[in-house]
C-alpha cells in the first residue's frame, strides 16, 4: 500500500502521466503501402544493451511452441533489415555469430496458437552455384545462403527447445558441392538433416520417402508437381533463406529460391518457353505453351519494361512469362507452409547465373545470344551486411531488388504476381521497410537504406538498334500509377492507424525482455519512458522524430528488480501509461 501511495502521489504531482486501459487484447493494426509515408526520418526505437540475446528470454520455460516474433508475424505488409558488421565474407564466427543474433531475435516461444516445438522444418537454402571442384571456393562461396550463418540461426532457434533433426534442409541440384560449400559438416554439427541422395529424377527415387506429390489448382502451366519430402507435406513449417545476387531474373531472392525444392527435372522453371523439360507431359496443363504467349504478347502490348526483347530461352521476354508462370503456379500452393522468407545479404553476388563469371573488371563480357551470356570477366562479392526478411516473399524480394541497385517496377514478375492476385506490392516506396536491431524494430524511410549495385544480365537491351551493356543495372524510372492500374493493385492490409494506440507489453510478466507497441495516426516527436512503482524514471525507451505507422520498442529490465512498473507513452497532447510485470 505505501508503494502504491507513493505512486499515487506522484501521478498527483506530474498530472501528464496518467492510466491508460488494463492490458486489453493486443489488436493487429497494420500500415497500408498506399499511406506510408516515404520521405520521413524515422528517429530509431532503440535496442537496449545485449547484443547476443533475443526478446524473450531463453530462460523461460518452453511453452511448447514457438514462431515468429509477434510484431513481424502482425504485419506481413512490412520487410525488416538487420544490419550485420561481418568485415570479410570468410569470416565464419562472425557469420554465425549474425545468424545467432537473427535467430534468438525473430523466432520466439509462443502460446498454444504457435507452432508445435516438435514440428519439422523443411529449410530451402540457396545451394546452387558453380563446381568447386574447378573454382577455388572464396571465388563461388558468395552464391550460396551461407552456411554459417545458417548455422548460427539454427542454434539461435534450438535454445526454443527445437532438436536439430528436425531441420530438414532441402536442394535438389548439385548435392556434391555442398561439402566443399561447407553445408555437410555445418548440418552435422547442429543435428539436422541433409540428403545427399536427391538428385536423381522422380523415377529414381521413392514416393513418400523422397518426394510428395502436389496438386495445383488452377495452374497455368503445372497440373501437379514432385517436391522434395517434407516440403509440402502435411503439418510442416517451412523456412526459406535466399541469396542477395545478381541472376538471368535480375536478382534470384525469395521467389526464384524455391524452385529447387522440387524433384529432378521439375525444378526447370527457367527452361525456355517450348522446352518439355524432360518432365511427364499429363503433369503440365495442355495448352500451357498456347497461354503462356497469348499472356505474353498481352503483357508486352501492356508495356511491362523489357518484355518486348526477342527470343524464347530466360533471355528473352517470352522466357521471362514461362518462368514467372511457372513460379507462381508452385508458390500458388508452397507459400502456405512457409514461416519466414529470408535473403542473406551478408555479401552479396553481381555477374551471371553461374556463380563464377561477371562483368569485372568492367567491360569484360563478350557476348549475349540465345544459348546464353558468354563473359570473360568475373562475379564479385560485395560487404552489403543486411538481412533482408519477412511474411511476404513478394515485398521481400522487391525491396531486395531496390536494395540491389534495381528498380523493381521494372521486373514482369511483381506486375503477373499481382495481376494473379498473388500480391499488391509494385511500387518499393509504398512497402513500410523497419530495421530490426536485436528485437526492435525501426520504421525507416527506404531511402535511409544504402544499396549495393549487384550488375545482372536481365533482358539486356541490345536489339532493335539498343546498345546497352549486358550486365547493368535495371533502374530506369518507372510510372507506377500507370501499371497499379493495368494490373489491378487492390489493397489487401487496413489503412494507417487513425489514432493513437499504445499497446500492452508481450510477454507480461516478462524477464528480462519485453516489447512495447505503439501506433501513431501521424508523424512527429515521441517519447517512451518507464518507471518503477515510486514513480523514479529508469529508462527512456524513444526520443525524438518519428513517422505515421505502427512502431515497437524494447525495454532490457535485466539489472532491474523484480516488480511492477509502468510505462508511459507522449505525443504531443496524447499521453497513456500501462503497468508490465518483471519476475526474476
Amino acid at each position: 500500500m505505501l508503494i502504491l501511495s507513493k505512486f499515487f502521489s506522484f501521478l498527483l504531482l506530474n498530472h501528464s502521466l496518467v492510466f491508460g486501459a488494463g492490458t486489453g487484447t493486443v489488436r493487429k493494426t497494420m500500415i497500408t503501402r498506399r499511406r506510408f509515408i516515404k520521405t520521413l526520418a524515422a528517429a530509431g526505437t532503440t535496442a537496449l544493451a545485449n547484443p547476443i540475446y533475443a526478446l524473450n528470454s531463453r530462460t523461460q520455460a518452453s511453452t511448447g511452441y514457438f514462431g515468429v516474433h509477434q510484431f513481424i508475424e502482425s504485419h506481413p505488409e512490412a520487410v525488416f533489415i538487420m544490419r550485420t558488421t561481418v568485415g570479410e565474407k570468410m569470416n565464419a564466427d562472425a557469420k554465425k555469430s549474425a545468424g545467432l543474433v537473427f535467430g534468438r531475435s525473430v523466432f520466439v516461444p509462443k502460446d498454444n496458437t504457435g507452432v508445435p516445438i516438435n514440428i519439422s522444418i523443411p529449410v530451402k537454402p540457396n545451394l546452387k552455384t558453380a563446381d568447386p571442384k574447378v573454382y577455388p571456393i572464396a571465388d563461388i562461396i558468395g552464391h550460396v545462403a551461407d552456411p554459417f550463418f545458417v548455422e548460427g540461426m539454427f542454434e539461435g532457434m534450438k535454445e526454443l527447445g527445437i532438436s536439430g533433426s528436425q531441420f530438414h534442409i532441402r536442394e535438389v541440384n548439385r548435392p556434391e558441392a555442398w561439402g566443399p560449400y561447407f553445408y555437410v559438416d555445418m548440418a552435422k554439427r547442429v543435428g539436422a538433416d541433409l540428403r545427399l541422395d536427391l538428385a536423381p529424377t522422380v523415377n529414381n527415387l521413392v514416393s513418400g520417402r523422397d518426394y510428395n506429390w502436389k496438386d495445383i489448382p488452377n495452374g497455368t502451366f503445372w497440373k501437379r508437381i514432385p517436391y522434395l519430402e517434407p516440403v509440402n507435406t502435411p503439418n510442416t513449417w517451412m523456412l526459406n533463406i535466399s541469396k542477395f545476387k545478381a541472376h538471368t531474373m535480375g536478382l534470384t531472392l525469395c521467389c526464384k529460391c524455391l524452385q529447387g525444392t522440387a524433384a529432378h527435372n521439375y525444378q526447370q522453371f527457367c527452361a525456355a518457353w517450348n522446352s518439355t523439360m524432360s518432365i511427364t507431359q499429363s503433369d503440365r496443363q495442355p495448352d500451357a505453351y498456347t497461354v503462356i504467349k497469348a499472356n505474353y504478347d498481352r503483357h508486352v502490348a501492356m508495356g511491362i519494361p523489357r518484355w518486348d526483347r526477342p527470343g524464347q530461352n530466360n533471355i528473352s521476354g517470352l522466357g521471362q512469362e514461362t518462368w514467372v508462370t511457372r513460379t507462381l503456379d508452385s508458390l500458388s500452393v508452397t507459400l502456405p507452409s512457409i514461416g519466414l522468407h529470408v535473403i542473406e545479404g551478408i555479401y552479396g553476388r553481381d555477374g551471371q547465373g553461374d556463380g563464377v563469371n561477371g562483368p569485372n573488371p568492367q567491360d569484360q563480357v563478350h557476348q549475349i545470344s540465345e544459348s546464353g551470356v558468354t563473359a570473360t570477366g568475373k562475379a564479385w562479392d560485395y560487404m552489403s551486411n543486411i538481412i533482408i526478411f519477412g511474411k511476404d516473399p513478394f515485398r521481400v524480394d522487391n525491396i531486395g531488388y531496390y536494395l540491389g541497385g534495381h528498380e523493381p517496377g521494372n521486373f514482369g514478375l511483381f506486375h503477373i504476381a499481382i495481376e494473379r492476385k498473388m500480391s499488391t506490392a509494385l511500387d518499393p516506396r509504398e512497402i513500410p521497410v523497419y530495421i530490426w536491431d536485436n528485437g526492435a524494430a525501426t520504421l525507416t524511410p527506404l531511402e535511409k537504406i544504402p544499396r549495393t549495385p549487384l550488375l545482372s544480365y536481365y533482358l539486356t537491351r541490345n536489339y532493335n538498334g539498343q546498345t546497352e551493356k549486358i550486365f547493368h543495372l535495371v533502374n530506369e524510372p518507372v510510372d507506377y500509377s500507370k501499371f497499379e492500374k493495368s494490373v489491378g493493385v487492390e489493397e489487401s492490409y487496413p489503412e494507417t492507424p487513425k489514432s493513437f494506440v499504445l499497446r500492452q507489453n508481450h510477454p507480461n510478466p516478462f524477464n528480462p525482455f519485453t516489447a512495447i507497441e505503439y501506433d501513431l495516426p501521424r508523424s512527429g516527436y515521441a517519447r517512451l519512458e518507464v518507471y518503477n512503482s515510486n514513480g523514479q524514471l529508469m529508462d527512456v525507451l524513444v526520443d525524438g522524430y518519428q513517422a505515421r505507422g505502427a512502431h515497437m520498442a524494447v525495454w532490457n529490465s535485466q539489472n532491474r528488480a523484480s516488480g511492477t512498473y509502468f510505462y508511459r507513452f507522449r505525443f504531443g497532447d496524447f499521453t497513456e501509461t500501462k503497468k508490465m510485470t518483471l519476475l526474476r
